[in-house]
């Protein structure tokens, strides 16, 4: 009898037909999301978010947060062309822009990391008026704040991970008592909160600490991603922008003294775990690349970690390990992206799983998302085959770099440098008329076409 592994639980069938047929309605699927300010302006979405009810299949709400520190909280229902859009909030936590943005476990809540080195939870009972909002401001960031991770049973612990290369553990619990108001970012505002816990340079390389105390201008790895571990409780993955490692931290074995010193600190703050090898050095790369964003699988993807590399390669990594799967390394965004000038490196550009655990989504840096299958990719690491990722599927409408993006159950956003935002949904009919007068249906809808098409 073959003992099963975690990643042949969910044997199922590919559901590439259901990606081809997404569409997003000119209509009713785009948004343009609107700024604080006494003159109109074009406001560039950074990140979004969609509640965690919404990817239940509940309402979909979509936190979209913007470059100046502006979030719009809207309500992507299906709806038809001639239905006005349901009321949507718009918040000002900052005013600096916010890089990253998620829901508390219960949706109650949300955090907003930004450029002013802060984050802040906002929350969203109905009653809150909007000078009592920002129940807490979370200092201890050196640098913008790149990056937010709930735990996932706990409303009352966060984490952050900053472009210092620092990763810090806030308690919200420690603020509680202290009046929910922030008319400005100050050092004594009411609602400051300090961390409990920080692990500085969290992506450096151990070996060559000593040679970078010699190089005043070298600064650490940023940390790009955060996530808590689905298989080892009280423990955190994250990513850095130096290389293509993953590293998994113990929150419970690391120190919290306020009397160690930086140095002293660096040295106790160790990962339990790092990936053995790093996927973005193989095939001939001359050099290592960073990670941008990192997404984990569930369901038939359970046991699974994406992670998307500044080169714009889709990797996939074992969860409880950490060490890369070289036969479910995806292709470069499915299709090469455009030659320059057009082709950038971006440390913005996301990644995202459907609730479902079937399908990834990864940004791009020309207006275009790319969906991938990744229902059989447990399967195909369990049997250790070669190959990738199936090819992807793209979604056009957007222009400029398209980094923010995520999933509700059954639709995906996306968010662009055109300042826009687009849902996608299935809907075969609407796609097959697409397909069948592309002239005038362009007026009507946007749709995914296979990766390669013109």
């Amino acid at each position: 009898m073959v003992a099963r592994t975690p990643y042949t639980r969910y044997p199922t069938l590919p559901t590439l037909a259901i990606l081809k047929s997404f569409v997003s309605s000119q209509k009713s699927n785009a948004f343009k999301c609107d700024v604080l300010s006494d003159v109109p302006c074009r406001s560039i979405p950074y990140a979004c978010s969609y509640s965690n009810g919404a990817k239940r299949g509940g309402t979909p709400h979509l936190a979209v947060a913007m470059e100046q520190g502006t979030v719009n909280i809207l309500d992507t229902r299906q709806r038809t062309d001639w239905d006005f859009e349901p009321q949507r909030a718009l918040l000002r936590p900052h005013q600096n822009g916010i890089f990253d943005i998620r829901w508390s476990p219960d949706d109650t809540l949300l955090a907003s990391g930004s450029g002013d080195q802060t984050v802040c939870i906002t929350t969203l009972a109905p009653s809150a008026t909007s000078e009592n909002r920002t129940l807490n401001v979370l200092r201890g960031q050196c640098s913008t704040v790149k990056c937010i991770a709930w735990d996932p049973s706990r409303n009352d612990l966060i984490c952050t991970g900053g472009r210092g290369g620092t990763i810090c553990l806030w308690d919200l619990r420690v603020g509680e008592g202290r009046p929910g108001m922030m008319t400005s970012i100050t050092h004594d505002e009411p609602g400051a909160v300090a961390p409990m816990l920080v692990i500085p340079a969290a992506h450096d390389d151990l070996a060559l600490r000593s040679k970078r105390r010699s190089k005043k201008s070298a600064s650490p790895p940023s940390v790009t991603s955060l996530l808590y571990s689905a298989h080892q409780p009280h423990c955190l993955i994250s990513s850095g922008s130096a290389d293509g490692t993953l590293r998994l931290w113990d929150l419970r074995n690391l120190s919290t003294s306020s009397r160690t010193t930086a140095k002293a600190l660096k040295a106790a703050q160790q990962p339990l775990l790092t990936s053995p090898s790093d996927p973005t050095t193989l095939s001939g790369a001359r050099r290592a690349r960073g990670i941008t964003a990192l997404t984990a699988g569930h369901g038939p993807s359970s046991g699974l970690l994406f992670a998307r590399s500044a080169d714009a390669r889709v990797f996939t990594y074992a969860a409880s390990t950490l060490a890369p799967l070289p036969g479910l390394a995806g292709p470069r965004d499915a299709v090469p992206e455009p030659p320059p000038p057009a082709q950038s490196t971006s440390f913005y550009v996301r990644l995202a799983t459907s609730p479902c655990g079937r399908w990834l989504a990864s940004g791009s840096a020309h207006g275009r998302a790319y969906l991938f299958d990744v229902s059989t990719a447990g399967s195909v690491a369990a049997r250790g085959a070669e190959g990738c990722v199936a090819a992807g599927i793209e979604v056009r409408g957007q222009n400029g770099e398209l980094s923010a993006l995520d999933w509700a159950e059954g639709a995906l956003a996306t968010c662009a440098d055109d300042g826009t935002v687009r849902v996608w949904r299935p809907n075969v009919e609407a796609h097959r008329r697409c397909v069948e007068d592309s002239q005038e249906e362009r007026w009507n809808w946007s749709w995914a076409v296979t990766s390669g098409a013109t």
